[in-house]
């Protein structure tokens, strides 16, 4: 018989059986499409883990609670489904936070499991176990919304609420607690409701669509940047853009909406070369960070553009039009706005014949630009080459990782970039990795680290040998916080406070964790090496030797002060 979608919070009452909350709020993730949760156990969340255990979930054990929250991100960003993670409360919940921040950030739908002290203890100051004054509103401070479930009768209902909240609208991390006494009662508990139907799509203004046509058609030379939100929607704006020949452009998170071997995809340093003469700019489920920031004044505030094209957003968020005040903003899901955009315009576009020279010239110039950038470029034009197309490549905050951010990594697909977005949280990248090859065993993941910060998770080697996630990770070793010294050596006048390293020997530490361990000092050696791994598909880790300080610097590209010819 086929079941019929129910709202969130109703129940199934053909079927109840007893067990504790904390094994029904399991059973609700489960039906919210829940199959693997990354997380550590701990007194106050027992219930919770022997519910993972009942119910046979995919279970992935990290050494520290910041990578659980890591971890689900990676699998939440490279597949668009939601990624669970479950953690003690008190310090384990906030060894979280620097996770959910850059969760928060690049729009990752994460849920959290966690707990909170017995009931009667609440907000009492008593000093109990892992006790917070407000944990709830400390995380709401930080997250999209912070759910509490006080009444075990509650779960089903709380937990479909947060993980529709964790996927309505601009998407972002959730948590959900529960009392340590609530979670560990047994009751009566009716079977999860099916997955809630999908909430319809935001109504769109007929006059900001009518608007918006005309706008378009008027353009000689438009300009489409992604975000983050248009993840999903890569066949309508590809579709758009070859109706209106224009370029697409990303920073980071929306890289590969439009492949960039796309006659029409092209990175952000080649997006530069055509920005002063473009007269529209369309901003499709992104913040807009690089034209308006990294072009423009980083330091300087302003609510709408002072200068440059005219600027229409298409946004699912409303907020966002009170956030940076565009000329023309619709409100909507970015494919449906640009199904909507096509077939609107499909009779009244009239493409400029000539920007696919100007765009073929501009991704020229740039790439031709970015050979200075050594030996970054030279190791990433090698990744490039091994990694399949629809492998996937995290960076760090790293030499390397910057230079991937405006274009030293061509991107063909999307989600298979997977960046952490403006909070810029060093020791993001190999625990985000892991998650995302949890997510996508068949395909190829690759991570990129210095060793500063490969070293904030290095103890996840353990957990990638102990479940065979077969991540290659790349550790880049210059013995430094390499852009803190160039900082440092270029406005401090070579005082370099703190930011040079010691570091261990790679190789063995690997192996010490059982995890495969190489060593390379050039591209070439590079090339043979990682095709290796990558067919192994076992955890490895290959040791790229650097001299402190030599890279070359990607920052006049990211922070460009005009054409690469004023570069």
């Amino acid at each position: 018989m086929k079941q019929t979608a129910m709202k969130p919070g109703s129940t199934n009452n053909t079927a109840k059986k007893k067990m504790t909350a904390g094994e029904a709020m399991i059973e609700s993730a489960i039906a919210n499409g829940v199959d693997t949760v990354f997380g550590i156990p701990g007194a106050q969340i027992y219930p919770l883990f022997d519910g993972i255990y009942k119910h046979n979930l995919d279970l992935i054990v990290p050494r520290h609670e910041q990578s659980a929250a890591y971890m689900a991100m990676g699998y939440a960003k490279s597949t668009g489904k939601t990624g669970t993670f479950a953690v003690v409360p008190g310090p384990g919940i906030l060894n979280t936070t620097a996770a959910l921040c850059t969760a928060m950030g690049n729009c990752s739908p994460v849920v959290g499991l966690t707990g909170q002290v017995p009931a009667p203890f609440v907000g009492q100051g008593r000093g109990h176990l892992h006790e917070l004054k407000d944990q709830a509103g400390t995380l709401r401070s930080i997250i999209k919304d912070a759910f509490s479930i006080d009444r075990a009768e509650d779960t089903a209902a709380v937990m479909n609420r947060a993980y529709e909240t964790v996927r309505t609208g601009r998407p972002g991390p959730v948590t959900v607690e529960m009392c340590w006494d609530t979670m560990a009662a047994e009751a009566e508990f009716a079977s999860p409701a099916p997955v809630p139907a999908a909430e319809p799509m935001p109504e769109i203004s007929p006059d900001s669509l009518k608007s918006a046509v005309e706008m378009i058609a008027k353009a000689r030379k438009p300009m489409i940047m992604c975000g983050a939100g248009a993840l999903h929607a890569s066949e309508e704006v590809t579709a758009l853009a070859e109706l209106l020949n224009a370029p697409v452009t990303a920073f980071r998170s929306g890289r590969g909406v439009v492949s960039e071997d796309h006659l029409l995809g092209l990175s952000a340093v080649a997006a530069r070369q055509l920005w002063d003469d473009c007269d529209l700019l369309i901003g499709i489920g992104s913040r807009l960070e690089m034209p308006y920031l990294r072009w423009g004044n980083y330091m300087q505030y302003e609510r709408k553009p002072s200068s440059g094209p005219q600027l229409i957003r298409i946004d699912i968020d409303p907020a966002q039009m009170e956030v940076f005040a565009p000329d023309l903003g619709i409100v909507g899901d970015s494919a449906q706005v640009c199904r909507v955009l096509y077939d609107l315009l499909i009779t009244k576009a009239k493409p400029n014949p000539d920007r696919l020279d100007e765009i073929a010239r501009a991704k020229a110039v740039a790439w031709n630009a970015l050979q200075d950038v050594q030996p970054q470029m030279a190791y990433l034009d090698v990744i490039r080459q091994v990694l399949p197309r629809d492998g996937f490549y995290v960076p760090e905050l790293s030499q390397m990782g910057f230079t991937t951010w405006v274009g030293g990594l061509p991107v063909y697909q999307p989600r298979t970039y997977v960046e952490g977005g403006y909070q810029g949280t060093l020791g993001f990248g190999f625990p985000t990795a892991l998650g995302v090859k949890v997510a996508n065993p068949d395909k190829a993941v690759v991570s990129v680290s210095g060793d500063g910060g490969f070293m904030f998770g290095l103890q996840e080697l353990m957990t990638a040998a102990e479940f065979n996630i077969g991540l290659v990770s790349i550790v880049v070793n210059n013995h430094s916080y390499g852009n803190v010294r160039r900082d440092q050596q270029m406005g401090f006048g070579s005082r370099f406070s703190g930011s040079e390293l010691k570091t261990p020997d790679f190789v063995q530490l690997a192996e010490s964790f059982g995890v495969r361990g190489y060593r390379v000092s050039s591209p070439q050696a590079l090339k043979p090496l990682l095709a290796k791994c990558i067919e192994l598909d076992q955890p490895c880790l290959i040791e790229i030797q650097s001299e402190r300080g030599l890279e070359g610097s990607p920052w006049p590209f990211i922070h460009p002060q005009g054409p690469l010819e004023a570069i």
